[in-house]
């Protein structure tokens, strides 16, 4: 399991000129979206009143990435969550509807955000997303992988098992223990040192 630190997310951002990839990789970063939830996001999804954005749908295609593509219900009754958005997110979202609005043919909130009518071609996303890598100078990790730095930046900064789970949308919350066991037994290991501490 690869993953960036939010160090590493930062320097891949930074080489970023482009609204639309900037907040797509934030998206797949802070909200741990899986590639076809963040394909199937459309602007209904986002409020920016609340500063939330929901799962409803998903994205994928037939035969493979090179077939038709069609929408589809998340992966599991719990995948369809409704989820806060940092503020950094909330603002780079609303800077990329507006450009949209402007450059897009007859734009409606029905319209994907990191698409048009039709959903960002998963080909197009896995080639940007190794051009920003290889241009910031940080190592290269899958699509799926930035689901796998959200996690670790929520378990990194305190977030309960309890709320990973809900944030990712797992089913069972060993589903959420058992691939990020790892990193939980940093934080078990960072308890028993503040034990120590206190004993000492």
């Amino acid at each position: 399991m690869e993953f960036y630190t939010f160090e590493e997310f930062k320097q891949y951002t930074s080489v970023i000129d482009d609204i639309k990839w900037k907040a797509l990789f934030e998206t797949l970063y802070y909200c741990g979206l899986r590639r076809g939830e963040l394909r199937g996001l459309s602007w209904d999804n986002i409020d920016f009143e609340e500063k939330t954005l929901s799962v409803v749908k998903n994205v994928t295609n037939i035969n493979g990435d090179h077939g038709y593509w069609q929408l589809t219900t998340p992966k599991t009754r719990t995948s369809v969550r409704t989820i806060p958005m940092p503020d950094i997110l909330v603002n780079d979202l609303k800077e990329l509807k507006e450009h949209n609005k402007k450059h897009q043919y007859m734009f409606t909130n029905k319209y994907f955000v990191f698409g048009d009518t039709s959903p960002l071609h998963p080909d197009v996303l896995r080639r940007k997303k190794n051009e920003i890598a290889e241009l910031a100078g940080v190592k290269q990790i899958r699509i799926h992988d930035f689901r796998h730095s959200c996690a670790s930046l929520l378990i990194n900064n305190g977030a309960s098992i309890m709320v990973v789970a809900k944030y990712l949308g797992h089913a069972k919350i060993d589903e959420t223990l058992n691939t990020y066991s790892h990193l939980f037994k940093n934080k078990m290991n960072e308890i028993v040192d503040l034990m120590n501490q206190l004993n000492s």
